[in-house]
């Protein structure tokens, strides 16, 4: 019994596997992911650089955008790197803007001394500022008032 099961697996799989290579073979060439012959200088889209300084907010309450990098930022359930800079007790010496007090009020309204946890993660709200090209159409126009 156990010869014969094997057998029909024996066969099953080598079908699949002729099947699978017919499939890769009608399949079509496969594409590069150069835009240019191996031996010719592969063309790159242009870099998007930030600009230094505060972007301007287009309607109240919108959090603040980063004007700089925080890809390499830890920030985890035990640290948080945008703190070395932008908590209440550090921000006066490394010339960095200081988080909101609403950073540092619980859910029930209680003043802390540290950031709330319900604030903890930065990049909830915040993102970082890139000049790069919008992905589809935009026709937002900020409030006058």
């Amino acid at each position: 019994m156990k010869l014969h099961v094997l057998a029909v697996a024996s066969a099953l799989a080598a079908t699949l596997t002729f099947a699978g290579y017919v499939g890769a073979q009608q399949s079509g060439s496969v594409s590069a992911l150069r835009n240019a012959a191996i031996d010719e200088t592969n063309a790159i889209d242009d870099v998007y650089h930030q600009d230094e300084g505060r972007a301007p907010r287009n309607y109240r309450q919108q959090p603040p955008i980063i004007p700089h990098s925080s890809d390499q930022y830890q920030i985890d359930l035990r640290t948080n790197q945008c703190l070395t800079c932008h908590d209440w007790t550090t921000a006066g010496d490394r010339g960095a803007p200081t988080l909101s007090m609403t950073h540092y009020l619980d859910r029930n309204g209680t003043q802390l001394d540290t950031v709330a946890g319900t604030r903890w993660f930065c990049n909830q709200c915040h993102v970082p500022q890139a000049d790069a090209p919008a992905l589809i159409g935009n026709t937002f126009k900020p409030s006058s008032n």
